[in-house]
């Protein structure tokens, strides 16, 4: 595939598919597990950005935006059927700009962008973790949680995360969306409710969202931190996939009582 994109397990005859876009340090491997939980008629393809996983030795993206651009690129030919977007913290950046790409562009948009973690574009805009030192990127990291004790503990896994944790922050940091059309499809806002990333009012009750979709706007507390999506893996697949028609899923029926 395009270098951008990652399939773990190909489905032909999928009538959906899914784009996954990960958090900041995170690569395509953090979405892997949910191919297990996933329909037969639902294929799962995630985002791999520069200077992660098997991109490693690439440099770092010059910002969201171009992500976006380059990721709208590699997705044209794979819009042959329906898709979702779903986005998790700066991942909610990278798809909001990659769908606004496509929109641009006359291309299929998703049944639903669902944004994880992440208050709208415009909201919590610059700061200066990304020029810390390295004790001030740890402090982030474990502020909102996620990342294993072990990783920050061992010299060389820290220096290794640490390097892409900034190089992300960068991009998160120095972030100005560009004023524009809202999306034009459905948006769902998902979050943990002990995230310290959407603590404090809600304004619209969506963190934001509203105003960038003319679609109808939905927001979902699950339990959890910043990462909830881990712990909550199942509830989360099953609010994504609860936008298809049950006949898109091949079930016959909505999938989130799937066992």
């Amino acid at each position: 595939m395009n270098p951008w994109l990652r399939r773990y397990k190909p489905k032909p005859a999928a009538a959906v598919r899914l784009v996954c876009f990960p958090h900041a340090g995170g690569g395509p491997s953090s979405f892997r597990a949910w191919d297990a939980l996933l329909p037969d008629s639902v294929e799962l393809l995630a985002a791999c950005y520069p200077g992660r996983e098997d991109r490693f030795g690439e440099p770092a993206a010059s910002g969201l935006a171009e992500m976006g651009k380059d990721l709208a690129e590699a997705l044209r030919p794979l819009l042959d059927r329906p898709w979702i977007a779903f986005g998790h913290s700066m991942g909610t950046m990278v798809a909001y700009e990659t769908v606004r790409r496509l929109q641009d562009q006359g291309a299929r948009l998703p049944l639903s962008l669902h944004v994880s973690g992440r208050r709208s574009p415009d909201r919590g805009l610059g700061g200066s973790v990304h020029s810390s030192d390295e004790e001030g990127l740890r402090a982030e990291l474990e502020r909102l949680g996620g990342t294993p004790a072990e990783v920050l503990d061992d010299e060389m896994l820290r220096s290794a995360v640490l390097g892409t944790v900034r190089d992300d922050y960068r991009l998160v940091e120095t972030y100005r969306p560009i004023p524009g059309a809202p999306v034009h499809c459905p948006i769902r806002v998902l979050g943990g409710r002990e995230d310290p990333e959407l603590a404090g009012p809600s304004e619209d009750g969506a963190f934001g969202w509203t105003r960038f979709g003319t679609g109808r706007v939905v927001t979902r507390m699950l339990p959890g931190d910043h990462f909830y999506l881990v712990p909550q893996r199942r509830a989360v697949v099953s609010d994504v996939l609860a936008v298809l028609d049950p006949a898109l899923t091949g079930a016959g029926r909505s999938w989130p009582d799937t066992p």
